[in-house]
């Protein structure tokens, strides 16, 4: 049973500790300013937060526009029942170098850095310090924290502002492979009641296929493509019971209160064994979902009325044949 938090002493958690990008990104959530800001070292400890009642939402990133889904969210939001996604919000994403304050940059044989923020940044690196080591970090922030605690790296990959936080010196900035990423995080809940449509949203769900028959996979697109539902995103999971099966992680344009994207899941529930509904809400950027007429809320309705005049022998509504 979810526990209910205290509405006294309201809680976020995100990744922490400050400074991070989470923390950038519930720095957009209106309801979190004046609230309690709980640090946490990773996404299962955020969604426990919040099942627990410790926290009232979790900040967690789910989506990069360079690595793409990410899988430690992906799969947490699988095994934690009860939670629904209520936002999401876009972080622009780049990183600095910092070192303890008097090392250069020509003194930097080894690097701390999160596997993302690594790979992100690799390019810059193995340009400009060819011959680097690197050591992982658990976090972007606990990367350039570490250098003052030890002496295991000579430089860190952090993000911008870092050094407002930590007495480190920033020796290069815009390191990153790509200048236009971006994160997507998702404000994640235990209240099911759901936002009412904006006519600019995203549904996510989570879906298992019944077996692997030939076909399957088009089997189940062909319940959104029949109903003129886009998918913004589609990435596969390992359930982990056997190779060779998977679950897909899917995002939708669209709410659940549309017929279109209301008509597939009932379709797509009929078909999957596990379908997990995560939620509906407003989209980050705001961008209206294009609908063709023919599959406008109007049509799915009087399709249901003209069944409901044949079944009842009662006149239909919207007089269709």
């Amino acid at each position: 049973m979810t526990a209910t938090p205290n509405p006294d002493s309201l809680t976020y958690s995100y990744l922490g500790p400050a400074g991070t990008f989470t923390e950038a990104a519930l720095k957009q959530v209106p309801e979190a300013v004046g609230a309690q800001w709980k640090s946490v070292n990773n996404v299962g400890e955020a969604l426990d937060d919040v099942t627990n009642g410790r926290s009232i939402a979790a900040m967690i990133a789910i989506e990069n526009s360079v690595e793409g889904g990410v899988s430690a969210t992906q799969d947490a939001l699988t095994n934690v029942p009860n939670l629904r996604i209520i936002g999401e919000y876009l972080v622009p994403v780049n990183f600095v170098l910092v070192t303890r304050p008097g090392t250069a940059l020509a003194d930097v044989n080894v690097i701390n850095a999160h596997p993302v923020a690594y790979a992100q940044t690799r390019r810059w690196l193995d340009a400009n310090l060819p011959s680097h080591g690197h050591v992982p970090a658990s976090s972007n922030v606990a990367a350039a924290a570490t250098l003052l605690d030890t002496e295991l790296a000579d430089a860190a990959v952090a993000p911008p502002g870092i050094d407002e936080h930590y007495d480190l010196d920033v020796v290069a900035t815009q390191i990153g492979n790509n200048q236009n990423a971006v994160t997507r995080f998702v404000l994640v809940s235990s209240n099911t009641a759901l936002p009412a449509p904006t006519g600019a949203d995203k549904t996510s769900i989570i879906v298992e296929l019944p077996d692997d028959a030939p076909g399957r996979l088009l089997e189940m697109l062909e319940q959104f493509a029949t109903r003129g539902v886009n998918m913004s995103l589609i990435e596969s999971r390992p359930i982990g019971d056997s190779l060779g099966r998977y679950r897909f992680v899917i995002d939708l344009e669209g709410h659940i209160l549309d017929e279109r994207v209301a008509d597939a899941l009932l379709g797509l529930k009929r078909f999957s064994p596990n379908v997990i509904f995560l939620g509906s809400y407003p989209r980050a950027d705001k961008l209206a979902t294009t609908v063709t007429p023919r599959y406008g809320n109007d049509v799915f309705a009087e399709a249901r009325d003209w069944l409901r005049a044949i079944t009842t022998n009662e006149p239909s509504v919207n007089r269709g044949s």
